[in-house]
């Protein structure tokens, strides 16, 4: 492509006034010796899409010369920013011109949906008689490079350059953000991870991994000024500099996508901070603030001012210096410590930080964090009070972590069920009894205006019939929360056959505005996460009769990842609430005699363990006593319990059970095959709408260890086929136990191949929920 003609040039250059230009003074300092000379130029190059990802050749050359001058050339003169294949958008189809005014050379235009700008300060000279040779001053150049408006390069000081990425909201380094090298981010938001909307797309535009690879090749000193928060491919990307400075947290939170760092963050930060300290931030997920990463070797330097001034600085103080012991990816491999202890210090057990509260206090507190106007209804003065209190704690002591004035005013207290007649949506959280919930109900429908939307917050109970003791039943869904409220993420919200979408969207949308992963659960026992807890629990119960310890379940399952065992947390919720579920159902026959129970109750196995010890008043942590003993009614440390293994050793002499050695792997074989299995069953009562959605509960609510993926995608990878014949080899030794029977769509997906975990809706029958 020629470059047109003289008037031309005048005319793009007009075209063309916005381009930044040189201050007088600037131009003021070229040498005399070196006239700029303005010429008419012609571009070579190629599209970026055409390069396959290599450098492509453009070149300048004068017309009064044969002599060609390649881009790559005159950036080796320069710190480099850039390759030549971000510049070389000028073949036919795209509006590439070159400007060339009074020692000013600039090139600009448009590809596809992307603007390029690009100017710079250049002399030319004659000393060769055959070509122009063109060169910097560093002194006079200022560029500014605008990618689609998400990075731009300014120069800050002669010595500085500042590269800044724009890709709100979390900076996500997306497609068209890759274009440009991140060195600091604005608007209080750093680079946070990989755009997650690629991750079911064919890869566009250059890589991440060469990128950052680059960056730590670079001859020049490569300050990563992180502003926000530097997450996953944002701090994989920062990892890749010489120098961090931070103000706010860091992670590599991949982990609870059930993915791991893949643009070398699994290989740099190891070698930066040691083994034991990285398997715990990527194992784990977890976020480091500023001063912890600076703790632990991550950052440089922390920063309560302007990053990027302070990053200045900085780069400035380390001008100079040997980049060599600075290049995270050249250090060498910690030295392999042996893995079995390895291990034992990764899967440390989780202590439980959190304390229970009541359920509605946690709702409140999490409705007024979210900045709605919450009316919160306690009956009784006293009760009254002592919440309001509660709730006033809790909030500001999360404004104070959060730094944020308290939302106090934002929740007004009545005894006075009336307050509620004009609010827009009631979550009903009292006592788990359909009885009192039903009286509710048929109270708040007399009350609210019409079009109210009634919630109600149980964990197991019918929401059709409660929503059958209303006028309109189409307004009634259930939004499972999860104690404590204002902490958990999960929410399930629960539709019924007469639910209305409006209703079901509505409660949806408030979960999102509160926060929390929420998912739409068809309307059974225990809906999605309980229904499959029930089988899990009975089997870590059979187990005992057997002849397992709770300790050696607890450990198991503690070492599969999960942050407490079935008899721990059993202690910890409290050995009552199962037990008064169970009286309701009608599984414990009032008087009968401790040891004597039947084992098979409503014509499958029982056990009746639990109800045992709920019977001699060990309710778990509240009582000081449960499966484990503890120091005090209270206390959170638990103890093996003698007086347990006895009363488990008389209660199987007492039913002709002989105990057996019981290994982890059958441990985990029959508590998560019996889970999964109940999953696959949801699945096809259509309860669930995919595999996803169960995945989504178990990891944001039930404690499924985040890096096996969740259950469904935990059977997937151990292989359906495997899944199969364990449950089927369990279920002939133990017919009397319904859960271990296959599910009908496990066995349709083993006779189809078993195909990977997205192609399963084929086999689903009721893949869609009844919305």
């Amino acid at each position: 492509m020629r470059a047109p003609g003289s008037s031309a040039m005048q005319a793009m250059a007009s075209s063309c006034s916005s381009l930044p230009h040189e201050n007088k003074s600037s131009r003021d300092a070229t040498s005399d010796s070196m006239t700029p000379v303005c010429t008419q130029m012609k571009l070579y190059g190629r599209r970026p899409a055409d390069t396959d990802g290599r450098s492509s050749a453009s070149s300048l050359s004068s017309s009064k010369s044969e002599g060609n001058f390649n881009l790559q050339d005159i950036h080796t003169q320069k710190p480099h920013l850039l390759g030549s294949s971000e510049l070389s958008a000028g073949s036919p189809g795209s509006s590439w011109f070159l400007l060339a005014a009074g020692g000013l050379r600039g090139a600009a235009g448009r590809y596809r949906d992307r603007e390029y700008r690009y100017t710079l300060a250049a002399t030319t000279t004659a000393s060769s008689p055959t070509r122009e040779r063109i060169f910097l001053h560093t002194k006079q150049v200022r560029q500014r490079l605008v990618f689609g408006k998400m990075a731009e390069y300014n120069r800050v000081s002669e010595c500085v350059g500042l590269i800044t990425l724009r890709n709100p909201p979390v900076n996500a380094l997306s497609a068209a953000v890759r274009q440009g090298i991140v060195d600091t981010c604005r608007e209080h938001s750093a680079t946070q991870t990989a755009d997650i909307k690629e991750f079911g797309s064919n890869m566009t535009g250059p890589p991440l991994i060469p990128m950052i690879h680059a960056i730590e090749s670079a001859n020049k000193p490569v300050v990563a000024a992180i502003e926000g928060s530097a997450l996953g491919g944002g701090l994989e990307l920062a990892l890749g500099c010489h120098y961090r400075i931070a103000h706010s947290k860091t992670g590599l939170p991949e982990v609870s996508l059930g993915l791991l760092p893949a643009a070398g963050g699994s290989q740099r930060l190891p070698r930066l901070i040691g083994v034991p300290a990285a398997l715990n931030l990527i194992t784990t997920g977890r976020h480091v603030t500023a001063a912890e990463a600076l703790q632990l070797g991550i950052v440089d330097q922390v920063t309560d001012h302007n990053t990027v001034d302070a990053a200045v600085k900085f780069a400035l103080s380390v001008a100079g210096r040997s980049l060599d012991p600075r290049r995270i990816s050249t250090h060498p491999c910690p030295q392999q410590p042996d893995l079995d202890a390895l291990f034992e210090e990764v899967m440390q057990k989780v202590r439980q930080s959190a304390r229970l509260g009541t359920m509605g206090r946690g709702i409140t507190v999490a409705l007024a964090q979210t900045g709605l106007y919450v009316i919160a209804v306690e009956t009784q003065e006293k009760q009254l009070m002592e919440a309001k209190q509660a709730i006033s704690g809790m909030l500001e002591r999360g404004a104070k972590r959060r730094g944020v004035a308290p939302a106090l005013d934002r929740v007004i207290y009545s005894q006075n069920i009336q307050a509620v007649a004009d609010v827009d949506l009631v979550i009903e959280a009292i006592f788990e009894d359909i009885a009192l919930k039903t009286n509710v109900f048929q109270q708040l429908s007399a009350v609210c205006k019409p079009g109210t939307l009634l919630c109600t917050n149980t964990s197991a109970l019918d929401v059709d019939q409660l929503a059958s003791e209303t006028p309109n039943p189409e307004l009634v869904v259930g939004m499972h929360f999860f104690a404590p409220a204002h902490v958990m993420k999960l929410l399930e919200v629960v539709y019924g056959p007469r639910s209305s979408p409006q209703a079901v969207a509505t409660a949806m949308q408030l979960g999102k505005k509160m926060g929390k992963a929420s998912v739409a659960v068809g309307n059974c026992r225990g809906f999605v996460g309980n229904r499959m807890l029930k089988p899990y629990i009975e089997e870590a119960f059979f187990l005992l009769e057997e002849g397992a310890t709770p300790e050696l379940v607890d450990q198991a399952l503690e070492e599969f990842g999960f942050p407490m065992g079935v008899f721990r947390m059993s202690d910890l919720s409290g050995l009552d609430v199962g037990w008064r579920v169970r009286k309701g159902d009608g599984l414990v026959e009032p008087g009968t005699a401790s040891g004597r129970s039947a084992r098979i109750r409503q014509g499958r196995r029982y056990s009746p363990l639990g109800d045992l010890l709920c019977e001699e008043g060990r309710f778990g942590q509240k009582t000081g006593r449960g499966w484990y003993q503890y120091d005090k009614p209270g206390s959170r440390v638990a103890r093996s319990d003698p007086w347990l293994h006895s009363f488990l050793g008389a209660y199987r002499a007492q039913h002709g059970l002989v105990a057996r050695r019981i290994d982890h792997q059958e441990v985990l074989e029959r508590c998560l095959y019996a889970l999964i299995n109940e999953g696959f069953h949801i699945l096809d009562d259509g309860i669930a709408a995919g595999p996803e959605d169960i995945d989504v509960i178990y990891v944001s609510g039930y404690g499924w260890p985040r890096h096996r993926g969740g259950p469904m995608f935990y059977a997937n990878m151990v292989g359906l086929a495997k899944v199969l014949e364990r449950l089927e080899h369990y279920q002939q030794l133990h017919p009397e136990v319904p859960h271990l029977q296959p599910s009908s769509l496990l066995r349709r997906l083993v006779a189809s191949g078993s195909p990977p975990i997205h192609k399963w809706e084929e086999a689903i029958k009721k893949l869609h929920s009844q919305l």
